[in-house]
């Protein structure tokens, strides 16, 4: 080998084709996107490959591994993107949730006619025990088992519900009975999840669903 020949240099490794300017990560020293229009695409796009993985496969052994070969990429571009595998799981499970609120509020509102409270919890129970119910309960019992990492997986999910049903409460009553009728649809029906989750009693929840019904068509139909 020639001695004053320079040393072939090597090629840099693509970690996303580096974005001008990223900067290094405060955790392992990771590159880090910072948020360009291209890097933001790549990453909802990664970010969408693991939701996916997560809503067929539950949340039990997630890790930055699995969330890779989910997104068919390495986990050092998955750590360019995202701040680690927590915040992959916490980013997955809220779009999941949005998801199904997004589904729920969207059925509630089928025209401009205002749907009885009793017929909007029909049509929106299916959507709450759809596809990511297993993932959103598991979300739950992580946030009740590891509040202090897991808070927001499981705040302030059911009150995104409560403006579309205050909306939906019969104009003529007052603001307190409106408030009062939504607490308790969302109230029973967290109480129908958890239950039909940790006891597999289908008809148990089945049979308070339709007393549930039955009391908003009472309510609906008794006067001010």
């Amino acid at each position: 080998m020639n001695p004053s020949a320079p040393e072939p240099v090597e090629p840099v490794e693509s970690v996303e084709q580096v974005e001008p300017a990223a900067e290094a990560s405060s955790a392992g020293g990771y590159r880090r996107s910072v948020g360009s229009p291209r890097g933001e695409a790549r990453r909802r796009e990664l970010l969408d490959r693991v939701t996916a993985d997560l809503a067929a496969n539950g949340l039990v052994d997630f890790s930055l591994r699995r969330a890779a070969r989910a997104a068919d990429t390495t986990h050092k571009v998955l750590l360019y993107h995202f701040d680690g595998a927590d915040d992959l799981l916490r980013q997955g499970i809220l779009q999941l949730r949005d998801r199904r609120i997004d589904r729920s509020v969207a059925a509630g509102r089928p025209g401009s006619e205002r749907l009885p409270l009793a017929e909007w919890v029909r049509v929106v129970w299916p959507i709450l025990v759809g596809d990511e119910a297993r993932v959103l309960d598991q979300a739950i019992g992580l946030a009740m088992y590891d509040p202090d990492r897991y808070a927001d997986l499981g705040r302030g999910a059911s009150r995104q519900y409560l403006p579309t049903l205050l909306a939906i409460c019969p104009e003529h009553w007052s603001e307190q009975r409106k408030f009062e009728v939504a607490e308790m649809i969302l109230a029973v029906l967290r109480g129908f999840l958890v239950d039909a989750r940790t006891s597999g009693d289908t008809a148990g929840v089945a049979a308070g669903f339709e007393a549930l019904i039955r009391a908003l068509e009472r309510e609906e139909a008794a006067g001010e």
